[in-house]
């Protein structure tokens, strides 16, 4: 049997573990637009966990999404996490996702680093800034989380999924120096206690307390993505919303897939494992100066045989599984 953990490094040809380089050093970029934006807000589109390193069609997949953003043209596109290993081969994914020629940003998932890559290789090959960093456009702050740091205080089975105290220290500051709302972007999920970040609760406290010091709902928005599901949670007045895979749903180590066939397997048997999703989705984000966050979400079904007739509990993860990110119309305060 094998488990999730294993399941991604048999994808990565099992060649180690999670290297941290505690060098690394998080960073502000400047905009171009810190004091001239555009009235009605900012457009960004976002895509999380593509895996495609174990996708049979992760190219294809990244290739209908960059066709989409270029003709929506949002102020820039972001990545959740999962996206791809810093492999030579996987260039050709890197020229597709550079046919956006607008912004283009990165949130470290705790898989981009299989098979012994360091976050500074995942970082240099995405032409990435840092693990952690923030940036300011249109009249909003955005700040990028990495939620794959070790824990200092707990034993913490399977993937780091933390994040430190200096990091904790950075985000603070980072948070005070701006007066500008704020929208946090990190891959595992803030509210969700099954393999979300292992202190979620200490980050969000801090948010908290920093909108409380603010004298107003700073931080408004948090996007993640982790764990293939589709859900949104307001807490205490932050807004947390889960963004789907674009490419499938992990259904257990036990689990038989049936919807491709037996040579499909032959060469894509770690697929065996998971639903995929039958076409690729995203969600594309608005937000205002007028409190409003709008969510364009999509929807496939699953490939080769409905949802229902899997057998699958769906609710095995207490948030249905489906191969959709809603569509949602969110006020901030």
């Amino acid at each position: 049997m094998i488990n999730r953990k294993k399941f991604i490094q048999l994808g990565s040809l099992g060649l180690g573990s999670i290297l941290v380089n505690k060098s690394l050093a998080s960073t502000s970029i400047a905009s171009t637009t810190d004091h001239v934006f555009k009235a009605e807000g900012i457009k960004f589109g976002v895509i999380a966990d593509l895996h495609h390193d174990l996708m049979h069609d992760g190219l294809r997949r990244a290739k209908l999404f960059i066709e989409a953003m270029k003709n929506e043209n949002p102020d820039f596109i972001i990545s959740l996490g999962d996206f791809c290993f810093p492999k030579a081969k996987n260039k050709e994914l890197m020229a597709i996702w550079d046919g956006f020629t607008g912004e283009r940003h990165f949130v470290i998932g705790n898989h981009d680093t299989d098979g012994g890559f360091t976050k500074q290789q995942v970082t240099d090959f995405w032409n990435s800034p840092a693990p952690y960093y923030s940036f300011d456009k249109q009249g909003f702050h955005f700040v990028i989380l990495d939620g794959n740091e070790q824990s200092l205080t707990k034993k913490i089975e399977g993937y780091p999924r933390s994040i430190g105290q200096q990091q904790l220290e950075w985000l603070k500051k980072d948070i005070r120096n701006t007066k500008k709302r704020v929208i946090i972007f990190c891959h595992q999920g803030l509210d969700n206690e099954d393999g979300g970040l292992e202190n979620g609760m200490a980050v969000r406290y801090l948010l908290e307390q920093m909108n409380i010091e603010a004298g107003f709902n700073k931080i408004l928005l948090v996007l993640t993505g982790h764990h293939h599901l589709n859900y949104h949670n307001e807490i205490n007045g932050i807004h947390y919303v889960q963004i789907n895979s674009a490419s499938y749903y992990w259904a257990g180590d036990t689990f038989e897939s049936k919807a491709f066939d037996a040579d499909f397997y032959k060469k894509h048997g770690i697929l065996k494992r998971t639903l995929v999703y039958q076409d690729p989705i995203w969600a594309t984000v608005s937000i205002d100066h007028k409190k409003n966050i709008r969510i364009q979400g999509s929807e496939t079904t699953m490939a080769g045989i409905p949802l229902a007739q899997t057998g699958i509990d769906i609710y095995k993860d207490v948030y249905p599984i489906s191969a959709k990110i809603d569509s949602r119309h969110l006020r901030y305060r």
